[in-house]
């Protein structure tokens, strides 16, 4: 396999076209959502252990000089094709455009669906409307259940089986009804509850929940899973677990990374202690495999979800997080980012 993929290194390299029709069919055999490095990633779990790092440095390195030549070609198509038009005076001065800016929760949401891909995690969305099996009783919250005061919940007055979904777990429920196993999906979107509206909490705000199904996955998977993540996302490969509870996990974990001490503000974030909460994960309940419809004997799986919002403050420091859905301007012309 490994030969393949340098083989297809060695061609893309030396691929050059004048076509604009060749270059995107070539954007989209390497690049499309059906392209050969989708198959390469999603082939990684396959790999043997003390094969998978030179797997993944010879698959990246295939997608950034497939991207390198995209990008190539589309810059010298497109001077090729000016150079041919009818614009008049092409020595003129061309009227400046000003460049938006992407929001600084697009930014970390697309890192971190960036990141987890790299890993053969996929991105499943679902509707925010959703019905009280896929937010709740699915994911063992039955009526009644006292756990479900955690989330103070928007329902529809009309229909009270209607809400507002509480967390992204609800897309997961339904990624695992129409899903067999393996799964392997991370579900980023907008998620409400009824909170008091602060500097630090509001109404509405964005999640990225991940899930892991498969045979024999064990909590150590997870560990190694948030290890990566949080290595590529802070830079900072030291996470601690604490022991924590969630109807729809067991064991559940509260998931803390070192940000260290070497600020003032380092200080006041971690309350002194250099440690910093990011995120909750836990082994998938039985008892929610088995009412999605998978048999919870053969398969077992992880879960974790995280604040998208919060990640952006620690991100940027940025002190409040109504600023982001206040539109000022002056304030989101700050952000610049590839992704």
């Amino acid at each position: 396999m490994l030969e393949k993929i340098k083989k297809h290194i060695a061609e893309v390299e030396a691929f050059k076209t004048s076509s604009k029709e060749e270059a995107e069919n070539f954007r989209i055999k390497y690049l499309g959502k059906k392209g050969l490095l989708n198959d390469f990633f999603a082939e990684f779990k396959n790999v043997a252990n003390d094969q998978k790092k030179e797997f993944g440095q010879v698959v990246n390195k295939l997608k950034s000089s497939a991207e390198e030549k995209v990008n190539t070609l589309k810059d010298s198509l497109e001077t090729k094709e000016k150079s041919t038009g009818v614009y008049g005076d092409l020595s003129r001065p061309g009227d400046p455009i000003e460049l938006g800016s992407r929001h600084p929760i697009s930014i970390t949401k697309n890192k971190i669906i960036e990141i987890f891909s790299r890993i053969g995690f996929n991105v499943s969305e679902g509707p925010e409307i959703e019905d009280d099996w896929h937010n709740f009783t699915a994911l063992n919250l039955p009526e009644y259940h006292p756990a479900r005061d955690m989330q103070d919940t928007f329902f529809v007055e009309t229909n009270p089986d209607v809400l507002l979904r509480t967390h992204t777990s609800s897309v997961q429920v339904r990624y695992m009804e129409n899903n067999k196993p393996p799964i392997r999906t991370i579900s980023p979107g907008r998620v409400y509850r009824n909170e008091a509206i602060s500097a630090r909490s509001h109404c509405f705000f964005h999640q990225v929940e991940g899930l892991y199904v498969d045979k024999g996955v064990s909590f150590a998977d997870l560990k190694q899973t948030l290890q990566y993540f949080t290595t590529e996302m802070f830079g900072k490969s030291k996470i601690r677990l604490r022991p924590s509870y969630f109807p729809f996990t067991e064991p559940s974990a509260e998931v803390d990374v070192y940000w260290g001490l070497e600020t003032e503000t380092d200080y006041k974030m971690t309350k002194g202690t250099g440690w910093l909460e990011i995120m909750g994960c836990g082994m998938v309940d039985p008892n929610v495999l088995t009412n999605c419809g998978i048999d919870a004997e053969e398969y077992s799986g992880f879960a974790f979800g995280m604040g998208i919002d919060r990640i952006a403050l620690l991100l940027h420091q940025i002190p409040d997080i109504r600023m982001f859905s206040e539109n000022d301007i002056r304030f989101l012309e700050q952000f610049k980012s590839s992704f």
